[in-house]
């Protein structure tokens, strides 16, 4: 049969790799299409669905049978997001320079950090797991600044991938500025853990917030068992952090930073023990989280004294009710205060 046989209704032989018809053989194949004239016309979609119902079947996109469903598009942000990008070569070097650039003289402006305890990391080798309070979109920008070397440029943060990688730009961002990985607040999967696990094993170090998101009122929450799961699960370290001062800054529901200083106080670096699970751990890293936050509002000693006779103050604040809870805070909520009422003298 010639390249141009019609022997099967003037479209030539279909099992060819090319279409065997000319452009204009193309195009006065069209013209004598049965297609509604009216529908075929009418400007947007209902004249193209009426122009694709009337084309041969190997023109045609293939139609769903009724009662079958089609399965929808895998989603491409949220906890399927791929960073993978975000450790390449060109995107740490731009890291590096917006942390150093932009993001480390900002939080000298904005948050004029006070450091302690990096004497305590001296003795650290290798990648390890920074676990710290949350109250403020300020803390993952802080932290970034008040790392040190060598895990400083050799880190990735466990972001929510429902609020860091909601969409294309947002994902984007999140992994470019902040080297971030989407993480499930609500629970541990399994994409997410083994994505945090393979960066580990390849020396990456990992900031994570175990609370899971900003604090509502100003107290803390109770430490989920992510970041313990990844370190029993890879056998490092997990270093607890506390911040204090970053909710006057900018606490949930502020738009607006306002300057404060703050202070960063790194403690000493839990080992996962032979005989240590998610759940047990999360409470070690918790209670070491708050005898630091004790440290912060008091000293060395008493925090230490406090810490020895179970007696250090809860991240989580009183269980008593709301305006309670807001007048223990003081002013570590952030809060304008009334100025108290000065006697007159006489």
């Amino acid at each position: 049969m010639s390249r141009h046989s019609t022997g099967n209704g003037g479209l030539g032989d279909w099992t060819g790799r090319r279409m065997p018809i000319t452009r204009s053989q193309a195009v006065e194949l069209v013209k004598r299409l049965p297609v509604n004239r009216t529908a075929a016309g009418t400007a947007g979609r209902a004249g193209a669905a009426a122009l694709g119902r009337a084309l041969p079947a190997p023109l045609r996109a293939p139609t769903v049978p009724a009662g079958v469903e089609v399965p929808p598009a895998e989603s491409k942000v949220g906890a399927a997001y791929d960073t993978e990008w975000a450790r390449s070569y060109p995107a740490r070097a731009a890291r590096v320079l917006l942390v150093e650039g932009v993001v480390r003289p900002t939080m000298d402006l904005l948050a004029t950090p006070t450091v302690k305890g990096t004497d305590r990391l001296a003795d650290l080798d290798g990648p390890v797991v920074f676990a710290a309070n949350h109250h403020s979109h300020v803390d993952t920008p802080l932290m970034l600044s008040v790392i040190p070397e060598p895990w400083r440029h050799h880190l990735f943060i466990g972001a929510a991938a429902d609020y860091f990688f909601g969409n294309r730009v947002t994902s984007t961002l999140s992994a470019l500025v902040i080297g971030a990985i989407p993480i499930e607040r609500t629970k541990v999967t399994r994409t997410s853990a083994d994505q945090a696990a393979e960066l580990i094993d390849d020396g990456w170090s990992m900031l994570i917030f175990p609370e899971g998101g900003r604090s509502p009122d100003g107290w803390g929450q109770a430490f989920r068992g992510g970041a313990a799961y990844l370190a029993i699960r890879c056998r490092v370290p997990v270093v607890p952090v506390h911040l204090e001062g970053t909710g006057r800054i900018l606490r949930k529901g502020k738009n607006v930073p306002r300057p404060t200083p703050t202070t960063v106080t790194f403690g000493d670096p839990i080992v996962p023990g032979p005989d240590d699970d998610s759940r047990n751990m999360a409470v070690r890293i918790e209670r070491a989280v708050a005898a630091l936050a004790d440290e912060a509002g008091s000293d060395w000693w008493q925090a230490r004294k406090r810490a020895a006779a179970g007696e250090t103050p809860s991240l989580q604040g009183p269980g008593v009710g709301a305006w309670r809870r807001t007048w223990a805070l003081g002013d570590r909520r952030g809060g304008r205060r009334r100025p108290r009422r000065a006697w007159p003298e006489v």
